[in-house]
C-alpha cells in the first residue's frame, strides 16, 4: 500500500464524517467522540507499528485498518442514536457496508483489501474466528490492541468529567449506580477471563470488562503502553472499594506486568 493511497483514505474519512456533525448538540458531541477515537486509534497504531518493527507497507495497511475500523459507528448513531450494537446493528458489519458501498478500497491491491476488511470485520468480536481468509492475523491483532488502548483512554477521560458534560452515548445506557456491581463479572476477572458481555448489568460491570481486556492483548508494545499510561489503575479507582474487586484487579495488574 502506497503512502499516496493512505493519504487519500484519510482525506476520504474527513469528507465522510463531516455531515454527521450536522445534528443537535448532543448528537454532535457523540459523533465527535467517535471521530476523536478514530484519530487516537490511528496514533496508537503508529506506536504499535514502530514498536513491533513493521515494514513501511505493513505500517500503511495497519494505519488504514485503524482509520476504518469504526466507520460503521457514524451511520449506526445516525439511525439508532446509540453505540450499543445489541440495540442497533453490529458496527463492524456496518463498517464493511460503508467500505464497499463507497468503494473506499477500490484502488488498493485486492490482497491488501482483504487484510483491511477482515481486520475491520473481526475487531470487535470476543475472539477472532479460528479460520480467516487472510494469510496473516497480524492486522486483526493490531487493531484489537489499538482499539482497546484508546477505549481505555476514552473512559478514563469520561469518568473525570462531570456527568452533565459526558457524551451520553458512551455510557451505553447502563445503570451508573456507584455501588452496583455483578458477582459474575468479578468472578470472571478474578479467574483471568474476559468478562462476558452477557453478564453486564451496570456501568461498573463494563469497567470490569474493560479491565479484563488485559488478558486479550497480543503485543508487547501494547502492554508497555498500557502500563505507562496507567489506565487500569484509573478505572479501578472508580469501582467500589471491596476486597473481592481489589483482588481481581490486582491479579489483572500482575498479569500485565508479567
Amino acid at each position: 500500500m502506497k503512502k499516496q493511497q493512505l493519504d487519500s483514505l484519510f482525506a476520504w474519512f474527513d469528507r465522510y464524517v463531516e455531515p454527521f456533525l450536522d445534528t443537535d448538540p448532543e448528537g454532535a458531541k457523540n459523533i465527535q467522540l467517535k471521530i476523536e477515537h478514530t484519530r487516537k486509534v490511528c496514533d496508537v497504531m503508529a506506536l504499535l507499528s514502530a514498536g513491533e518493527n513493521l515494514s513501511e507497507n505493513e505500517t500503511h495497511i495497519a494505519a488504514a485498518t485503524a482509520l476504518l475500523h469504526d466507520i460503521g459507528r457514524f451511520p449506526q448513531y445516525r439511525r439508532w442514536r446509540t453505540f450499543l450494537d445489541s440495540s442497533s446493528d453490529n458496527h463492524a458489519r456496518l463498517a464493511i457496508d460503508v467500505i464497499r458501498d463507497d468503494h473506499v478500497l477500490a484502488d488498493i491491491d485486492p490482497s491488501e483489501q482483504l487484510l483491511i476488511e477482515e481486520a475491520v470485520r473481526f475487531h470487535n468480536l470476543l475472539a477472532p474466528p479460528d479460520k480467516i481468509r487472510s494469510h496473516t492475523r497480524q492486522y486483526i491483532d493490531l487493531i484489537r490492541d489499538a482499539d482497546k488502548l484508546d477505549i481505555w483512554r476514552v473512559f478514563v477521560e469520561l469518568l473525570a468529567q462531570p456527568p452533565e458534560e459526558r457524551a451520553s452515548a458512551a455510557i451505553l445506557g447502563l445503570d451508573e449506580a456507584p455501588d452496583k456491581v455483578s458477582a459474575p463479572c468479578i468472578a470472571a476477572l478474578d479467574a483471568g477471563d474476559i468478562v462476558p458481555l452477557a453478564t453486564i448489568t451496570c456501568f461498573n460491570d463494563f469497567k470490569l470488562l474493560q479491565i479484563s481486556w488485559i488478558y486479550d492483548l497480543t503485543y508487547t508494545t501494547s502492554r508497555r503502553l498500557l502500563r505507562e499510561r496507567g489506565y487500569i489503575q484509573s478505572l479501578a479507582a472508580t469501582l467500589p472499594d471491596r476486597p473481592d474487586i481489589r483482588q481481581a484487579v490486582s491479579k489483572a495488574l500482575a498479569a500485565l506486568s508479567a
